[in-house]
């Protein structure tokens, strides 16, 4: 019996090496998506609990587990951006030590490029966010997003773009490309 099984049958051990497993790249992928930390815990926590429904759709004959759980994750994140307008969280990771100066530029850096992913058009920032955040394979990322592998890579495409696009300004402004 596999783990999704023996989790469904009420199997706590298997229910958390699954949980143990996943949680966290989908924790990061939803904080991505989201821009909050909160809604995160519980779009994965909705996420865990969409497997012990009765009604759970996975079939491990058609998508591994991971595949499955991102894009329920995808889905819950997508369904609470829509029901909500409130201001993204900066979610700036803690810094490690260094010059007060170096600091405070990778903080810097860290918001503007947080922002610039956030700025872009949904449909890029999913698949920018699986490609290089959760390092997903680009047939995996179709298959989450349910799209054909050609329209994922022009829209990580795109997306690398734009971005080189808005940091090249900043880059610009701030002094460092002449």
């Amino acid at each position: 019996m596999d783990s999704f099984q023996a989790a469904r049958q009420g199997g706590e051990a298997a229910f958390l090496a699954l949980f143990d497993e996943h949680h966290l790249a989908l924790y990061r992928f939803a904080c991505r998506l989201t821009g909050s930390q909160a809604d995160a815990e519980d779009i994965v926590q909705e996420c865990f609990l969409e497997l012990l429904r009765p009604g759970c759709s996975y079939d491990p004959a058609r998508t591994p587990m991971r595949t499955y759980l991102f894009g329920v994750v995808r889905n819950q994140c997508l369904k609470r951006l829509r029901r909500s307008v409130r201001p993204a969280e900066d979610g700036v990771a803690p810094l490690a030590a260094g010059s007060p100066e170096s600091l405070l530029l990778e903080a810097e850096l860290e918001g503007v490029v947080a922002s610039a992913v956030r700025a872009l058009p949904d449909t890029q920032r999913e698949v920018l966010l699986l490609a290089h955040y959760e390092r997903m394979p680009l047939a995996e990322i179709a298959r989450v997003m349910e799209l054909d592998i050609g329209a994922v890579k022009s829209r990580l495409q795109r997306a690398r773009a734009r971005l080189k696009e808005t940091l090249a300004v900043y880059a610009t402004r701030q002094g460092r490309i002449p």
